[in-house]
């Protein structure tokens, strides 16, 4: 049940959210969600798995636990026997799935919401449940990396492996890969091949961009190293202000792909996020503030804005997941616990670089 205490706590941020429009978001959230547990990213739409698992974990900041729980629940039904999930299941129908392709970030995502979900809980009874699934997961995930440490991208429908290796969803599994090594360590099970599989990759984004496809259009390639933990520090600084001018529209948000004149929801709150983590909460705050015309007046929010030419609210479509990353933003910088546990890097393993690194 979402708690009003807990509302005004974490998720009231002057100009961006009010106690009643933080709850208007995640009713919205709820409202979405089937009776089985999954979030589409709006009835009609589809389900994928790394945006269900970030709706969440948005639930979570809000004190929905048991509607978090179920979601989680979901997935743990619904796992494949070579511990993936489809990538798109038609408005979260297990039983209609429209793109069979099994992604490797979208898999691991898993293991950042379960973390997320224990520390929120304490429940001990979620983590014994929940391990499996986070282990069948992870080694499916890790069934992919390439020798140079990046994961391959995903499995196609016929299981044949497309190893060509992606910077954004690379990033996102190091964060995930970090998450689930904090549940072994909970559980006492050691992972040490998880470790060493870590810091391969964390080598590889730090050090080897030839070994991902060049997407530097965009702007998540700019900004996930350094979300998904594997760049830090001066070097995190330096990477966000060398493209901060290509990307970020004053007042409006944060682009999606270059040249489009098109800022969108979801990328301004996952730099915002990223920006905290790195401990620029007013510029967080500033992005945050920027994309207030993307709030619908239901407490959702629009997936993006097309700036120039014929100005227009695009696609038509108030998504879940973009309302997610808005409060997951807002916790963070509201300093609830697990949200800043888990983008923050408390209790997340580090110095995961390898001894010796190709």
């Amino acid at each position: 049940m979402t708690s009003p205490e807990r509302i005004a706590e974490h998720l009231v941020l002057p100009g961006v959210l009010t106690a009643e429009q933080a709850a208007e978001t995640v009713a919205g959230i709820l409202a979405v969600q089937r009776e089985d547990g999954a979030i589409p990213w709006f009835r009609g739409h589809h389900l994928d798995p790394w945006d269900h698992t970030e709706a969440a974990m948005a639930l979570d900041t809000a004190g929905e636990h048991e509607a978090a729980a179920r979601a989680y629940a979901w997935l743990a039904r619904h796992q494949n026997p070579d511990g993936s999930w489809y990538a798109a299941y038609r408005d979260g129908d297990p039983d209609d799935v429209t793109d069979r392709g099994r992604e490797s970030n979208f898999v691991a995502y898993i293991a950042v919401g379960v973390w997320h979900h224990y520390l929120s809980t304490g429940d001990d009874v979620f983590l014994d449940r929940m391990w499996p699934v986070v282990f069948a997961a992870v080694e499916f995930v890790l069934g992919l990396q390439q020798p140079g440490g990046q994961i391959g991208w995903k499995r196609e429908a016929d299981g044949a492996a497309v190893n060509d290796a992606l910077l954004t969803g690379s990033s996102s599994i190091h964060q995930a890969l970090r998450c689930a090594l904090a549940l072994a360590d909970e559980r006492e099970e050691p992972q040490p091949d998880w470790e060493l599989a870590a810091g391969a990759l964390g080598h590889a984004i730090r050090s080897h961009p030839e070994r991902f496809l060049d997407k530097s259009r965009y702007s998540m390639d700019w900004y996930y190293p350094v979300l998904g933990g594997a760049v830090d520090g001066a070097a995190a600084k330096t990477r966000i202000d060398a493209r901060w001018d290509d990307f970020v529209v004053p007042e409006l948000g944060v682009r999606c792909v270059l040249p489009n004149p098109w800022v969108t929801g979801g990328e301004s709150c996952e730099l915002a996020l990223t920006l905290w983590a790195m401990g620029e909460s007013d510029r967080a705050l500033d992005i945050l503030k920027s994309i207030g015309h993307l709030r619908a007046d239901n407490g959702a929010y629009w997936t993006g804005y097309v700036f120039e030419g014929d100005r227009a609210v695009w696609p038509e479509e108030q998504t879940t997941w973009t309302a997610g990353s808005l409060l997951l933003a807002v916790a963070a910088l509201g300093g609830e616990e697990a949200t800043v546990a888990v983008f923050g890097g408390e209790r997340l393993p580090r110095g995961l670089e390898p001894d010796c690194c190709a």
